[in-house]
């Protein structure tokens, strides 16, 4: 963890060094009509959690799992012949973590931990007709853990609206492979290796999962104080839904792999509101419902208040609210019956509400941070807590060179 730390901490000055080089101001005001490095982002994170409801243990055991996410996101403008702006926009993120319920994936808590390291490289183009008001964009997403693989793809369009407003269309398709690792009570025999106490993680075999998505947005400009957004997305499973460590305990004390169905369905529907409260003070408010065919029902309430103490300086306090009801396959350790069709003890698949509050600074100078082309500092700090116990902290930093 600490080698990635100093990792990211060398890519911000090599990325200062590089900007000092390559990107020059242009003040002209000419549009060049070649891809040219425009801005570059980078975020780390630091997440961690504490409970007592482990889904590797049937419902019981720690939960405790630490998180380093560092992403790199570079981003590239131009404009063609025809006066079309076109963005390319690359990504690269790396997790890691670790969670001390892996041990468990032995019934003796004798497993070697394999602390999780995640590699997620994006690619998305966008190119956008300012004239007509119209948009068009790619995208390829690529995710690689110890125990998934995901490939992804999307493709989406806008339209403005002559009143300020603007329609979205975007699909998606995700297709996973989940490795079958099991919990060593049922590995076969005969097997060896390391992993769960039978077989290499490597020797595993491998189920499919499909997920695509049609995200559906209206953005409408009421007037110079407020403006509204519309989200809907309709959402459609397939495949290995569940997690093959996942253990469920029955009523007579024995034990199985969760199951649940092949299929589901999702329908969240979202609303945003934005008021400008005067020059300082913006609210930023969001509510979504949820409902799907597994039974789980919830809603989702927020509040952000960007405040600008200065002209760069500025400071968002935050608070979220979330409930939900179980999924109709849902039951606590030891309480499920053998003759469930469907059955689990996740415990993020039970009835729980949650809090989440804290605050952001964001300091974005006219001439940028100490005169670099560092032009945004943002830090970030958030406490979650949740009916089940579960709680955690995420403390974010977002660096933006233009």
């Amino acid at each position: 963890m600490r080698k990635i730390c100093l990792t990211v901490v060398g890519m911000y000055f090599m990325l200062l060094h590089a900007f000092s080089q390559v990107i020059t101001k242009d003040s002209t005001g000419f549009q060049p009509k070649k891809l040219k490095l425009d801005e570059v982002n980078l975020v780390s994170s630091y997440y961690t959690q504490n409970g007592d409801h482990s889904s590797i243990r049937g419902g019981i055991g720690s939960e405790k799992v630490t998180d380093l996410a560092n992403g790199l996101e570079l981003k590239w403008v131009g404009w063609d012949a025809h006066q079309r702006k076109n963005t390319l926009t690359a990504g690269l993120g790396i997790d890691y973590h670790t969670a001390a319920s892996q041990a468990w994936i032995s019934k003796t808590g004798a497993s070697h931990r394999t602390d999780g390291l995640r590699l997620y490289p994006s690619l998305d183009w966008t190119r956008e007709n300012e004239r007509k008001g119209t948009s068009f964009s790619l995208g390829a997403y690529y995710s690689n853990e110890f125990n998934y693989q995901s490939l992804g793809f999307s493709a989406g369009i806008t339209k403005k609206t002559k009143s300020n407003g603007e329609f979205g269309l975007k699909l998606s398709g995700y297709f996973d492979q989940v490795k079958l690792i099991l919990p060593s009570e049922f590995e076969p025999a005969n097997a060896a290796g390391s992993g769960s106490g039978g077989r290499d993680h490597a020797n595993y075999g491998s189920s499919p999962r499909q997920t695509y998505t049609a995200s559906f947005s209206f953005s409408q400009v009421i007037n110079t104080r407020l403006q509204a957004i519309f989200l809907l997305d309709l959402v459609e499973q397939h495949g290995y839904l569940g997690l093959p460590f996942h253990r469920v305990y029955f009523t007579d004390g024995t034990d199985s792999i969760e199951k649940l169905p092949s299929n589901r369905f999702k329908l969240p529907l979202g609303f945003r509101l934005n008021y400008f409260l005067g020059d300082k003070v913006i609210l930023r408010s969001y509510y979504r419902f949820y409902i799907d065919d597994w039974g789980l029902r919830s809603h989702t309430a927020s509040l952000e208040v960007p405040i600008k103490l200065t002209p760069f300086f500025s400071l968002s306090p935050f608070y979220r609210y979330y409930t939900q009801s179980a999924v109709n396959y849902f039951a606590p350790y030891e309480q499920h019956n053998k003759t469930d069709g469907y059955y689990t003890s996740n415990y993020s698949l039970s009835a729980f509400s949650s809090h989440f509050f804290g605050a952001g600074i964001r300091l974005v100078p006219p001439k940028g941070v100490f005169g670099t082309h560092l032009n945004t500092l943002e830090l970030r700090y958030g406490h979650y807590t949740q009916t089940t116990d579960l709680v955690s902290d995420v403390i974010s930093l977002n660096l933006q060179f233009r």
